[in-house]
């Protein structure tokens, strides 16, 4: 019993300091950026006076105007990072054939 009790002191001020770091940093919006959106959202069309009574659906529309003018806007140059939303498909990937027994490559 005496040995146990400095060795959960010991685990604790060892894991302590790891729990500690382990919080995320992320912040939140700020005020400017706040009211830019609000701003892009206005320039849509929602108005956050008058649309009270169809609130969900006013407020997803214009931020779907907003998303497809960011998109139509975006660089379509080929370079860099890819546009949010889009997805690429192509055609489906043919199996490969497995080596012959006797080939080098048989297992790999």
């Amino acid at each position: 019993m005496k040995k146990l009790i400095p060795a959960v002191v010991v685990a604790a001020a060892l894991a302590i300091p790891a729990i500690s770091f382990a919080q995320p940093e992320q912040q939140g919006l700020t005020r400017a950026q706040v009211r830019a959106e609000l701003v892009e959202l206005e320039q849509a069309g929602y108005n956050p006076a008058t649309d009270h009574l169809s609130y969900p659906a006013s407020i997803e529309a214009a931020e779907a105007r907003v998303h497809a003018q960011q998109l139509a806007s975006s660089d379509a140059s080929g370079f860099g990072a890819p546009a949010a939303g889009t997805t690429q498909a192509g055609d489906a990937v043919a199996p490969q054939r497995p080596a012959k027994p006797g080939s080098v490559y048989f297992g790999h």
